[in-house]
């Protein structure tokens, strides 16, 4: 049971292609658009969003995101309608960077605060580290062969592998280097097949988060 996510947005369109973006990093999570006017013109349908709100609830609560202006005052207005209210939580975050986090977050079984944490906290510039390699911990060089190198599913699949290790890892290509567990930092990388990172963990489960990455890149992530 995962906390589900609903994407209150003036138009269908985006709203429907955001979820199954999402849904491609989250296939356990239930990600629920809600856009548009129910005779197709743009705007937000308070009935709409409230029924995506009950569906996407199967007992561990509902985060909601939304695009502009009215879409959170809809939104709201919605929770607040709720037999429970407290069950759901609307959240201030970018639209698209918020559902991939929440999306994310939710798959790797975290509650309903921290999913909306996650969406809060999506694209802020603390995701990305300064640190020189070699600074602390233990370091492993890999080089990505999967199609994708580690864009959207390869990321999530990463950040949710590590989830579970008591372990500070991140991910340098470059010059830059990545908390990894954010997925959006790991895709501002740019990482391609043919690129040598290296994975840096520090902590009490640093070999095991290290031997996980290893894993995962060996066999390109599942593809």
């Amino acid at each position: 049971m995962s906390v589900g996510i609903v994407l209150v947005s003036h138009s269908a369109r985006l709203a429907e292609g955001l979820a199954e973006l999402a849904a491609q990093m989250a296939p356990d999570v239930t990600i629920i658009p809600a856009g548009g006017l129910p005779d197709g013109s743009i705007g937000t349908d308070y009935d709409e969003v409230v029924a995506a709100t009950q569906r996407a609830d199967s007992g561990a609560g509902v985060v909601l995101l939304y695009d502009l202006g009215s879409a959170q005052m809809t939104a709201e207005l919605a929770v607040e309608t709720l037999a429970d209210p407290s069950a759901a939580l609307v959240v201030d975050a970018p639209l698209v960077e918020g559902a991939v986090a929440a999306a994310v977050a939710a798959q790797g079984g975290a509650d309903r605060t921290a999913v909306a944490g996650a969406a809060a906290a999506a694209g802020l510039p603390d995701d990305l580290v300064t640190t020189s390699p070699g600074e602390g911990g233990e370091i492993l060089e890999l080089t990505l062969r999967n199609d994708v190198g580690l864009h959207a599913r390869p990321a999530a699949v990463l950040v949710r592998s590590l989830a579970g290790f008591d372990a500070e890892v991140s991910v340098r290509l470059g010059e830059q280097e990545a908390d990894a567990h954010s997925v959006l930092a790991l895709m501002s990388l740019g990482a391609r097949q043919g690129d040598r990172i290296q994975v840096r963990a520090s902590g009490p489960q640093a070999a095991e988060a290290l031997a996980k990455a290893r894993e995962l890149v060996d066999g390109n992530f599942g593809e």
